[in-house]
């Protein structure tokens, strides 16, 4: 049986013949800063994908809490009917409704905070999502260095990638 042939590995050998024989070692160092910038692209979209998926549960998770503050709204409402109805209200009800507003102070808390970590989340997945798309640029133009054969663009391919770096900031690897 016949070995299946890597599409890229003719384009490959071709081009790691040609700078053998112009002498031209750069286009090496193209070659390994590109695999560079691809595996910090992969990184930062699986970060990124990471970021964007915590904030969606935590706002289902804020909605669920919100329900449930909801639910606790009405039932302290009828309470609070059912106390303004009657002629005099017993200390259960009192009770009742004390804890009935507690129990809202901690849902709303347990809500509020869940759209904080939502936000930071999705903050969080936009930083990540621009770091991959300057990546990608970044391999573009050394693809494009290495093909055309400009020095120049290879240094504008890592100053793109530097760049990514910058938008990841101390958040990369969170």
């Amino acid at each position: 049986m016949e070995e299946a042939e890597v599409p890229l590995e003719h384009l490959h050998e071709q081009v790691h013949h040609s700078a053998e024989e112009s002498g031209e070692k750069w286009i090496s160092w193209v070659a390994l800063s590109t695999a560079i910038l691809a595996v910090l692209a992969a990184i930062a979209g699986l970060l990124s994908g990471k970021h964007a998926n915590e904030a969606m549960m935590s706002q289902i998770e804020a909605s669920d809490q919100w329900n449930y503050y909801q639910a606790k709204s009405i039932k302290a409402s009828v309470l609070d009917a059912k106390m303004a109805l009657a002629t005099a209200a017993n200390e259960s009800d009192r009770a009742k409704a004390e804890r009935y507003e507690k129990e809202q102070e901690q849902v709303k808390s347990a809500a509020e905070g869940k759209e904080v970590e939502a936000k930071s989340n999705f903050h969080q997945h936009e930083v990540f999502a621009r770091g991959v798309t300057m990546f990608q640029i970044a391999i573009a133009i050394a693809a494009i260095s290495a093909l055309t054969k400009k020095r120049r663009l290879r240094l504008v391919s890592l100053l793109l990638g530097v760049g990514g770096c910058v938008f990841l900031g101390p958040g990369f690897g969170h």
